[in-house]
Parts: structure tokens; sequence; C-alpha cells
């Protein structure tokens, strides 16, 4: 399924819409909610969604520099109704080259060990040692930009 990709302004009803999305699918299965504190620190991210036809949120990620080289993906998500039709991969190569006009060179994440095999797809290399991180396994991943 074709997607447009598009950013999400922090503290509007598509934000909104974008938290209640990671909610769903990002906390709800480990019994947690997003507290106020976690939200505002997130105003100055990148918020990025991807549309289905008649502008259903399909999914979502966040971007978060780190440093004038390095950008940090997270809380990547996608609507249950809307997994494995390609959304995810879309909606990263979309993040990949908003990042790359930013002119970032690496860009980095914490994977889920469960979605470690859904980046490497997409090129990213996992580097160190496994952790936990919300109670979960990860791993760090990165890719030249």
């Amino acid at each position: 399924m074709e997607i447009q990709a598009a950013i999400i302004e922090f503290g509007t009803p598509e934000y909104d819409e974008e938290v209640s999305l990671r909610t769903l699918v990002l906390r709800k299965p480990l019994g947690m909610e997003f507290t106020t504190e976690q939200l505002a620190a997130e105003f100055d991210s990148i918020h990025l969604g991807a549309y289905a036809p008649n502008d259903v949120l399909a999914g979502c990620l966040i971007l978060t520099p780190l440093d004038d080289d390095r950008i940090k993906m997270r809380q990547v998500a996608v609507h249950p109704d809307f997994q494995d039709q390609g959304i995810g991969g879309q909606l990263v190569a979309y993040s990949e080259n908003l990042a790359r006009s930013m002119n970032f060179k690496t860009m980095v994440l914490h994977a889920r060990k469960t979605a470690a095999r859904f980046y490497e797809k997409l090129s990213y290399q996992m580097e160190g040692e496994e952790f936990k991180e919300v109670g979960i396994p990860h791993c760090f991943m990165y890719k030249n930009l």
C-alpha cells in the first residue's frame, strides 16, 4: 500500500492521534502509558506520519537529532490493521531522505529485538550487546546515510 508521509506538528490534533497510535502499538502491550513529562519532552523532535487513503494515520515515527551528524529514529509504530503492507519500510525510507536533506550522516536507533530483522532488511547494522529498555530486549542499530 502506498502511503503519504507528512510531518506532524507537536501539540496538534494529529499529534494526539499519533500518541494514541504509539500507545496502542508500543505501550499498551507492555502495560505502560506515556507520562505528561515524556510527551512534553517531544516538543523539539520531528514527528512523521504515514497516511493511508482517506487520511487514516497508518504509521508514525519520531526523529530526534543527537548532534550535528547523528539523528535517532524512535517510537516507530504501524497500526495493526496496516501491518505487513510495506508501510513501515516506506516510512523509514521517508525519514532517511528527510534526515539526509537536513545533512545528518547517520541514523541510529534502539530496535526491539523482535524488530531487528526488519531493520537489517533495510541495511541497518547491529552494534554492541543486547540491552533492556522498557523491560524488553533491544539492540543498538545504525545506518550511514
